[in-house]
């Protein structure tokens, strides 16, 4: 059972991430790893030279490259499910909207280095950044699928900008680079079966070691003009919908890619 939403929301809209402890039962973990496990060895196979060089993590995990509409359906359930629905209207009580998928592993190279960052620098400049991080709303809830060393995050930066250490090692400046330690970092160790719950554009890390392979469900608000990002191979065909005991997420982000269209 979710905690008091009202106690989600206030944690985070004041730090900006929670985690509940061993949210997921089993069952529902291993039907989860079975399927994430086929798209990564598929997606390896396919991909392997950059595997080999950098990668460290892949998306579009629902789309029909690598897995049959039997397993895309259980991935589509999993993101709907009660459970799922519960925390993320916690967080984005409006119209909430699925974005993407992502999945987070060790790199190959041993001396590949985590790093801090916001994700909204990859698509923004630093003016912009400073705007996107009060103005938009987007939600990773990453889904541990073994137990790992997890992420560090700088609480509350998901409604401030970077203070000067900050900045220097999330930008490389200064002669600081962006696996530097940071003074405030807060580590959170995740096992098999536990939900995080954290902003896309407060300052984060993934950390690397152990047998690290975690989902990532992308939500964002509606509001926020983020549907040129969604892979139109990634949602729902209207024969799994039509399975799909709550298919809200799918439906507003369907919807507003029909506005932009029409």
């Amino acid at each position: 059972m979710v905690e008091n939403s009202q106690q989600l929301s206030n944690s985070y809209n004041e730090h900006g991430y929670f985690v509940i402890r061993n949210y997921f039962d089993e069952a529902q973990i291993s039907l989860l790893r079975k399927v994430v496990l086929k798209f990564h060895e598929l997606w390896k196979a396919d991909n392997e030279e950059f595997y080999q060089e950098e990668a460290f993590n892949s998306s579009l995990i629902t789309g029909s490259e690598y897995l049959p509409i039997t397993d895309r359906t259980i991935l589509f359930n999993f993101i709907s499910s009660k459970k799922i629905m519960e925390v993320v209207d916690a967080v984005i009580p409006n119209n909430p909207a699925f974005m993407n998928t992502q999945l987070f592993f060790n790199p190959v190279n041993p001396q590949q280095k985590d790093f801090w960052h916001r994700d909204c620098q990859y698509d923004y400049d630093i003016e912009d950044q400073m705007k996107v991080i009060l103005e938009t709303q987007v939600l990773h809830l990453r889904v541990p699928l073994f137990d790992e060393p997890g992420m560090e995050i700088i609480p509350g930066t998901h409604k401030r900008w970077d203070n000067e250490e900050e900045y220097n090692v999330r930008q490389e400046v200064n002669g600081k680079v962006s696996n530097d330690s940071i003074s405030g970092g807060k580590q959170i160790a995740l096992a098999a079966g536990d939900l995080l719950v954290f902003s896309a554009d407060m300052i984060h890390r993934g950390l690397y070691g152990l047998d690290r392979l975690a989902l990532d469900i992308l939500i964002f608000d509606s509001a926020a003009d983020y549907v040129d990002y969604v892979d139109d191979d990634c949602l729902p065909t209207q024969s799994i919908l039509n399975n799909i005991a709550d298919p809200r997420l799918f439906m507003n982000t369907l919807h507003l890619k029909s506005m932009v269209c029409s």
